[in-house]
């Protein structure tokens, strides 16, 4: 347990809503910012300073798209996909190692 504790505090996506926010773009690639925070369920100012900490990283990328009205999209990168899928694994080792 200490080992999931660790990776947990010592990695950007140990932040249950970043990790949410990444496995939600990891199959999709990009979505809208409207789309994230309804289905995780978290107010702009949240998504935002999570988004943009994401950004910062080179996690995701953000951009405006102008339809009906201008919409800003949130875009995982390569590295972002990469780091995301290095952190599942970890996880996933750390889980496969507990008694069950």
């Amino acid at each position: 347990m200490e080992e999931l504790k660790e990776i947990m505090k010592s990695h950007i996506l140990g932040n249950p809503v970043r990790l949410g926010i990444m496995i939600f773009l990891l199959p999709r690639r990009k979505a809208p910012f409207s789309q994230i925070q309804k289905v995780l369920d978290l107010t702009p100012g949240n998504l935002d300073s999570h988004i943009r900490v994401l950004e910062r990283n080179g996690l995701v990328k953000t951009y405006k798209v102008i339809a009906d009205r201008p919409r800003t999209v949130v875009e995982i990168t390569d590295f972002g996909m990469e780091e995301a899928k290095r952190f599942l694994s970890s996880l996933k080792a750390v889980i496969d190692g507990l008694d069950l």
